[in-house]
């Protein structure tokens, strides 16, 4: 599976030898004492303003405005939140549409974005890290909305494609380091994302775009715009996608539709209220997990037996194929089917008044509902029938609501910002078992069609309510016009009350499942920041900042405090259980000029009360122990380089390494592990991204190529998936406007242009202290994808 074909390397070498060529013009990043928007080009870094509005309504002259058919100027501020990466709507475009915009942010440095499909949108076989924290790790908002970024199983866990349409992203910010006491979160622990959704546009009209490509792929986006409505300036857009899609290996297809709608009404000249709503619906077939003796012994395509249903039958009852049978983990590879449907619901207001020349109040007030199905055929459960199989369903809810709100205060050289946010979040968690039918005599289920009939069984049931609150005092003093310091904390206080409301004992072997109250509290989290021009084109940085990441939980086995074994583990662990924290620390220094960008960041954490699901047992039913690793210290780099030789050509090449290291042996079952200096599970140490790009009027064209080094999959790194390089190549061209149709444009992407075979997402089923386990998945082949779009 390790490659040795390095196609970056010559990116590396020509940016070098660029450096002495002209280039195009570039922007360089001066602070600015006052929060004047400023041209970016996507993907540079800069410091942002405090007058930002990371949490709340995104006035529209503080938005992105195309400048020309080819170009997204972005407005870039000065914040205490670190170096924030700012990638803009042109950006996002190279990618093939429907991409996940989480997947749009993997050319960042540190961070890396994992999928078993090449658009990255099948949730439980996806993940996103940031140096060295994933994604459950982070702090994410959409419009000021959090948005969780959990897996399927647990609560909160409304990710980024379920919540907006790419198209309708107007920018994306990446705050890494400890990102921004603003950002409303409860898993903020190693940075945050916030993606901001464009506004309608001022003219009647919108946009259609179809997308093919490789497995059937078919996707259509459509948009309308109403234009200014009324003198007022009320205005809003409508859009609609619908895609569908066959899986890279076993049979089975993967079908989402999706509706965005935002009404924007301006009040007065410099205030406005928005109101914002999206509903999503996914149905994906899912690719079996495997391990790495399944991937040695029975390849990388190795899946479910769907449509097959005899043969999963027979193998559950002991009668396997003839490339099984001498196998001998040969039930966990027998499953018949696996599916996850999901249906969402986000909507909300937003409202940013400027009260006056002073003083600033947004506020922004949401609503989240969720409905979410995970299935598994169980060659383990006979049905009451006598089929030797039977349907598993994990079946979680989700509704939520919420407030923020925020008065920002300029005062001479200070800018000071006070704000709130709480969150009353209800979550159910269930796993039923069906009857499937005998061999011969009726259909198995389907469960794209969501009709399971009425269950036999039910093995648990979790349910959860939990109450959030926040606050967060900051002041950022511009000294010179050179020099800015920040100071500001945040206040956090979690209360979850659940746990077990349903047990068969027959089936957990427990009489009482885990079940009582935890809070995670914080009085005072602190930020500090500074910000330094000393030389024209010259900044360095500092950043410091503790953070606090609440129990999470979910699923019974899977992982969280509640997830534990029985009431009697959950007691055990109750008074000595503590919220993960961490202390991080950031020095940067970045230089932009017209002829090159570049930029290094030294980081350092101290993480503390590492909290780690340890897994055993079947996928089906998993043996998992929460238990607290203690400390994790983390040391790494981020240095990047862009060079602009001529005009439109750009070469970016960046490195990013990370030693994040267990400060401590642990104990499980009366066994000692030597964990202690053994690297984290999951993430690469080192990765290099190369990137070369050219627009030339109304054509562009890119490739780029990732390495990523070795994972490891034991917590005391006895198992391992090898590295590998990445590639991708995409090109576009815009004919432009023809007489009612608007900006014409085709194009063309290819996914994994060397066809490199690796493993993508690990650890979706948990981490094993020692050995293999069934929690890996392979990813995406070789994938084509071609597209036309046009406005009216």
């Amino acid at each position: 599976m390790k490659q040795t074909y390095r196609p970056g390397t010559f990116l590396f070498f020509l940016s070098i030898l660029a450096v002495g060529e002209t280039n195009a013009e570039t922007i360089s990043s001066h602070p600015q004492p006052s929060p004047t928007a400023r041209p970016s080009l996507a993907g540079k870094k800069s410091e942002s303003d405090s007058t930002a509005r990371p949490h709340a309504a995104v006035h529209s002259a503080d938005r992105a405005t195309p400048q020309s058919e080819n170009v997204v100027v972005t407005a870039i501020r000065h914040q205490a939140g670190g170096a924030l990466e700012v990638i803009t709507q042109n950006s996002l475009g190279h990618y093939a549409p429907g991409t996940n915009p989480m997947q749009m942010l993997n050319q960042v440095p540190g961070l890396n974005f994992v999928s078993d499909d090449a658009l990255g949108n099948e949730s439980w076989g996806s993940n996103l890290w940031m140096r060295g924290f994933t994604q459950a790790q982070l702090g994410v908002t959409l419009d000021g909305v959090p948005l969780g970024a959990q897996e399927y199983n647990t609560y909160n866990g409304l990710l980024a494609n379920f919540a907006i349409t790419s198209e309708n992203i107007d920018h994306i910010t990446v705050s890494d380091g400890g990102g921004m006491v603003a950002t409303p979160a409860t898993t903020n622990l190693g940075g945050a994302i916030q993606y901001f959704s464009s506004d309608p546009a001022d003219r009647m009209g919108g946009k259609v775009s179809q997308m093919f490509g490789s497995r059937d792929t078919f996707r259509t986006f459509v948009r309308f715009d109403s234009g200014k409505l009324n003198p007022s300036g009320t205005k809003f857009y409508v859009s609609y996608v619908r895609s569908d899609q066959s899986r890279w290996k076993g049979s089975g297809n993967q079908f989402n539709q999706q509706l965005n709608a935002k009404l924007v009404q301006p009040v007065g000249e410099s205030s406005q209220i928005s109101a914002f709503f999206d509903w999503d619906e996914q149905a994906y077939f899912s690719y079996a997990d495997q391990s790495l003796d399944i991937l040695s012994s029975l390849g990388q395509r190795n899946d479910f037996y769907y449509p097959n249903y005899t043969a999963a039958y027979r193998a559950a009852q002991g009668i396997f194929p003839k490339n099984l049978q001498n196998y001998p983990g040969a039930t966990d590879v027998s499953y018949y089917d696996g599916v996850t449907l999901s249906s969402e619901y986000l909507g909300g207001l937003n409202f940013d008044f400027k009260l006056n020349k002073h003083i600033r109040w947004l506020t922004t007030v949401y609503g989240h509902g969720s409905r979410q199905w995970s299935t598994w055929t169980d060659p383990y459960l006979p049905s009451p029938n006598g089929a030797p199989l039977s349907e598993l369903v994990i079946q979680p809810q989700t509704r939520r609501f919420g407030l923020t709100s925020t008065v920002r205060y300029r005062f001479g050289r200070h800018h000071f910002e006070s704000g709130v946010w709480y969150e009353n979040n209800s979550n159910s968690i269930g796993e039923f078992m069906y009857q499937e039918p005998l061999l011969g005599q009726g259909s198995p289920i389907n469960p794209l069609a969501n009709r399971f009939g009425t269950p036999f069984q039910q093995n648990w049931g979790m349910q959860y309510n939990t109450n959030t609150f926040q606050f967060h005092l900051e002041d950022v003093f511009q000294i010179l016009a050179s020099l800015r310091l920040q100071a500001g904390f945040k206040s956090l206080l979690v209360t979850t009350h659940g746990g077990a409301k349903e047990n068969d004992a027959a089936y957990t072997g427990q009489a009482m499942l885990a079940s009582g109250s935890l809070t995670s509290a914080a009085p005072a989290l602190p930020h500090f920041n500074a910000l330094w021009t000393f030389l024209p084109h010259h900044e360095v940085y500092f950043d410091i900042s503790k953070n606090m990441r609440a129990y999470d939980y979910g699923a019974y086995e899977y992982g969280s405090a509640w997830g534990v074994t029985n009431q009697q583990t959950f007691q055990q662990i109750h008074n000595r259980l503590k919220p993960e924290t961490d202390w991080d620390y950031t020095i940067g220094y970045r230089y932009a000029s017209k002829l090159l960008s570049a930029s290094l960041d030294l980081y350092h954490v101290d993480f503390s009360n590492r909290l780690q699901s340890l897994t055993s047992g079947s996928i089906i039913s998993p043996v998992s122990t929460l238990i607290n690793v203690g400390s994790v210290t983390m040391n790494g780099l981020d240095a990047a380089l862009t060079v602009q030789p001529v005009a439109g050509l750009s070469i970016t090449n960046s490195i990013s390494y990370n030693h994040s290291v267990y400060g401590q042996n642990v104990a499980s079952s009366g066994v000692s592990y030597a964990l202690k200096g053994k690297k984290v599970v999951n993430y690469p140490e080192l990765m290099y991204k190369a990137r070369i790009s050219y627009a030339y009027h109304g054509a562009e064209a890119y490739f780029d190529a990732n390495y990523i080094s070795r994972r490891y999959l034991s917590y005391v790194n006895d198992t391992w998936v090898p590295s590998y390089w990445m590639t991708n190549l995409g090109a576009r061209y815009r004919f432009g406007n023809y007489g009612l149709i608007r900006d014409v444009t085709v194009g063309f992407n290819v996914y994994n242009l060397i066809n490199t075979k690796y493993v993508a997402q690990m650890g979706e089923n948990g981490n094993p202290l020692s050995g293999d386990y069934q929690s890996i998945m392979s990813g995406s082949p070789r994938s084509y994808f071609g597209s036309i779009s046009a406005g009216f």
